[in-house]
């Protein structure tokens, strides 16, 4: 696998330097750094390939994270190497920059010596790494028989996410469905694009040994589940590009999309996905603007009358809050006039938008917003480019995919009934309508 791990600073300067073997030189690393590093050329490509040596990288800050190697390896396996490393390394110290590094030189070396065998990717789980590599000014614990046992099959283990001998008094698990809209809408109504990313995380506060059963309404598991009623539609959604925890049995899921696991004890990412069919769009925006053009130049306006109408789409049950809408205008607007309904609407001169402020849009209703927008004789005067109006909220208890919990069975051998919450998030990503 990978011949060396190499941290870089910005100046193309060599910081960490650990080598698994000995057929990528460190006069060829130096290369790299001379042409790519020092050169501002490593956004450009992660992977580059020069005279025989591939070098596989990452940029967090300042701070280049390299591997080498001659062979023809797992590129995506040596990238999830590099991102766990510096989650890693976080998680130690803090933060990834170049003065911590040369702080923790030798931390880091005994971590790569750990994470790292002969140049493949080993152990990665920074709970575990804590048990037995320590910080300066940490006291190492001694550890009895029975916990240097159980230590030991963590490591070694199928389940090393977990350990064993977990109590909790009251035993609760927390389900956050958080998803990330990206619109795009012509100011015709068309969509132009729509796309879901959205992830499912996890707080257990589970004593014992329990395994986890997860279904949601996913396409493909509705049309398996109804195979035998032949001719009833399948309401279900297409989840895409799905990444999952690694506790999570993929043989399970591959067979009937059920998703089983044994989770981590605290909070963690079960999974990640993404959905760009069928997305539920929360609103809907009429936009008219009317330009009153000068007289002398008629392609340059004086004035400017916006009406903005927004209209909430979900139930009336549900609420979007804190919510900016942004509607960026010319540079030389001044002694703007805002009505609204709702809200406070606010011209903020240094980023030439006004920015509509409400706590809270209830469903099924009507929000409307008008300005006058007088704009003052300049040198050199510009067309108005029209920048698409943009939108910031989170409507709880909504999800644009449609996605739902259908069951959530936990299963453990004291038999305890442990209380489940669910919540569902809508969030705005980059969400924008054109005007």
């Amino acid at each position: 696998m990978a011949s060396s791990i190499v941290f870089i600073n910005i100046k193309g300067e060599v910081l960490i330097y650990r080598t698994y073997k000995y057929d990528v030189s460190r006069q060829e690393t130096m290369e790299f750094c001379r042409k790519i590093i020092s050169t501002k050329e490593s956004k450009e490509m992660p992977i580059r390939y020069m005279n025989g040596v591939s070098y596989i990288f990452t940029q967090e800050g300042e701070i280049v994270l390299l591997a080498t190697t001659k062979c023809n390896i797992n590129a995506g396996l040596m990238f999830e190497f590099l991102y766990a490393f510096i989650k890693i390394c976080k998680n130690y110290f803090g933060e990834f920059t170049e003065e911590k590094i040369r702080n923790n030189f030798v931390l880091i070396y005994e971590l790569l010596d750990e994470c790292m065998d002969y140049g493949y990717p080993q152990l990665t789980d920074a709970g575990l790494l804590k048990k037995f590599i320590f910080m300066a000014g940490q006291k190492a614990e001694q550890l009895t028989k029975m916990q240097l046992t159980s230590t030991l099959t963590q490591l070694t283990g199928s389940v090393s996410w977990r350990q064993p001998g977990i109590y909790y008094p009251e035993n609760e698990v927390y389900i956050d469905i958080i998803e990330n809209m990206n619109l795009l809408i012509s100011k015709t109504g068309e969509v132009i694009k729509s796309e879901i990313m959205g992830k499912v995380s996890v707080k257990a506060l589970l004593s014992g040994w329990p395994e986890c059963k997860f279904g949601m309404n996913d396409k493909l598991q509705l049309s398996q589940n109804n195979v035998k009623r032949a001719g009833q539609p399948t309401k279900g959604i297409s989840i895409e590009d799905i990444r999952f925890h690694q506790c999570v049995k993929l043989s399970d899921y591959n067979k009937d999309r059920t998703i089983t696991f044994i989770p981590p004890d605290g909070v963690f990412e079960l999974m990640t996905y993404r959905v760009n069919e069928n997305v539920i769009i929360p609103f809907k925006i009429f936009c008219n603007i009317i330009e009153t053009p000068t007289p002398n130049n008629p392609s340059i306006p004086r004035h400017i009358d916006l009406d903005l109408n927004i209209k909430t789409l979900f139930d009336k049950e549900l609420f979007a809050q804190e919510v900016i809408i942004k509607i960026p205008i010319p540079k030389n607007a001044a002694n703007i006039k805002c009505h609204t309904n709702t809200g406070k609407a606010k011209h903020e001169i240094d980023k030439c938008s006004i920015y509509w402020r409400v706590k809270k849009l209830f469903g099924e209703k009507d929000y409307k917003l008008k300005c006058s927008i007088p704009l003052i004789p300049i040198s050199d005067p510009q067309p108005w480019n029209r920048a698409p109006i943009s939108m910031d909220f989170n409507i709880p208890m909504f999800t644009a995919s449609g996605l739902r919990v259908r069951y959530f069975h936990i299963v453990e051998k004291s038999n305890y009934k442990p209380l489940k919450w669910i919540i569902y998030v809508t969030k705005a990503g980059d969400f924008q309508y054109r005007i």
